[in-house]
This record gives C-alpha cells, structure tokens and sequence, in this order.
C-alpha cells in the first residue's frame, strides 16, 4: 500500500490551511500556486503565493521543499537520517529608501520570527529606468526541517506569515 510522503502529507496540510484562509476568512487571496517535480536533481517543491486581502502591494510566498536524499531516505526507510522538508517564505515589496527601509524590515521580521530564521533580502530595480524604487525579495529561511511532528504549527505558522504581510505591508 501507498504511505504518502512526509512532503506530500505537509503539503496537503498548508495548501488546506492556506485555502480556507481565502475561501472561508477571506484574509487572503491566492495569486500563484506551483507543484512541481525536478527531474533534473529528483527534488519536489510546492509553493503557494498570496496577498493579504485588498493589500496586494505585498506579496506572501510558502515554499515546501524535499530533496532527492529526503525523499529516497524516507521511501527506502534509511536509518539514522535526518529527514523532512525544507520551508521559506518569500515576501516582496516595492521599497524607496534601501537603507531605512530594509533595517526596519530585518529589525520587524527577526522580532517575528526570533532565531528560527535565516533572513535574506535581495534589491534589483530595471536597468535604464530611473531607480526611484527597488524591488525587495525578503526570504525567511527556517533553520531546521519539517516533517509530521510539525503538523500541528501550521496555524502558528500561518499566523506570523499573516503578521508579517500587515507589519510590511505597513513600513
């Protein structure tokens, strides 16, 4: 018989998550989703982007990610491996003054988060346009991985990600 993947069983559970939260609360709206499997390094990521509701200047990006040796670790039943899956949330925002604006947004998302994370911000703008603004791809990238056990923080989760979309949102 069929036992579903710690990816596949964590996947199901946010994208659930995730859509009650547009279709029944109507905080959300889904604007992207990707379910994907990459041949080339035998790797799945599922990834599921929204905006808070009637706030779509910035953006929310759930990544779920499993890799070869995560997932052939688990199907084979290999001992002794750490397995689960990888998470990050991807946030992007139009920002104008970097040097302001991104302290408040590292100081804002590490009160947040704590030391769960690993925060990234990478600026880009369109060459040959003037650069009165740049586009901020703020990625959180949790230290540790998930698997079944975590199943009940979903919520929590969902709950900071939700919390950080309304604090950038406001900066």
């Amino acid at each position: 018989m069929y036992d579903p993947t710690i990816f596949e069983n964590l996947k199901v559970a946010f994208e659930n998550q995730v859509y009650d939260l547009d279709n029944l609360d109507r905080k959300i709206a889904i604007t992207n989703r990707v379910d994907r499997m990459d041949f080339a390094i035998m790797a799945r990521d599922f990834a599921i982007q929204f905006t808070l509701t009637d706030q779509p200047d910035v953006t929310a990006e759930i990544v779920l990610g499993a890799s070869v040796n995560d997932l052939a670790g688990e199907i084979l039943e290999l001992p002794g491996m750490n397995l689960g899956c990888s998470l990050l949330v991807r946030f992007t925002k139009r920002i104008q003054n970097v040097a302001i604006q991104c302290k408040q947004i590292d100081q804002a998302l590490t009160s947040i988060w704590e030391n769960e994370i690993q925060l990234t911000q990478t600026l880009s703008f369109v060459y040959e346009q003037e650069a009165s603004s740049y586009l901020d791809i703020i990625e959180v990238k949790f230290k540790s991985k998930l698997n079944e056990e975590h199943m009940g923080d979903i919520a929590d989760f969902l709950d900071h990600v939700l919390e950080s979309l309304e604090v950038l949102t406001g900066l």
